[in-house]
């Protein structure tokens, strides 16, 4: 039986864990760089604050990829600063987040399994 193709987003995974981080925070909508780093900082309960070279440096490599995208969009100017760069998810970066998702759901049910976790109720 020949094996499945893989997907786009097969090559990409396992996602750094800012990188998925950030795509989650995405998924609600636009941000801008520092505006990722808080939201990630509060989802976290504080255990994940990226420092400007690990931010900034995954940003860069996520538009490379083409997992996100800058967004031509901006607030009103007396409500932001212009220097400023936001970005969006791309269909590719919900997808690569998806499969992710989907990764470690399976990682965790082989854990669980491994380690005699009862199954939830």
């Amino acid at each position: 039986m020949p094996k499945p193709k893989p997907s786009p987003t097969d090559a990409l995974l396992p996602l750094p864990l800012p990188v998925f981080h950030m795509l989650l925070a995405l998924t609600e909508g636009e941000r801008h760089g520092y505006a990722l780093k808080r939201e990630i900082l509060h989802r976290t309960g504080g255990k994940l604050n990226l420092g400007s070279g690990a931010l900034y440096g995954s940003i860069n490599k996520m538009l490379e990829q083409g997992l996100i995208e800058e967004s031509e969009e901006r607030p009103d100017s007396h409500l932001d600063d212009e220097r400023r760069r936001y970005y969006r998810i791309t269909p590719l970066g919900l997808r690569a987040a998806q499969a992710e998702a989907a990764r470690l759901r399976q990682l965790v049910q082989l854990a669980d399994d491994s380690l005699g976790f009862p199954e939830p109720a």
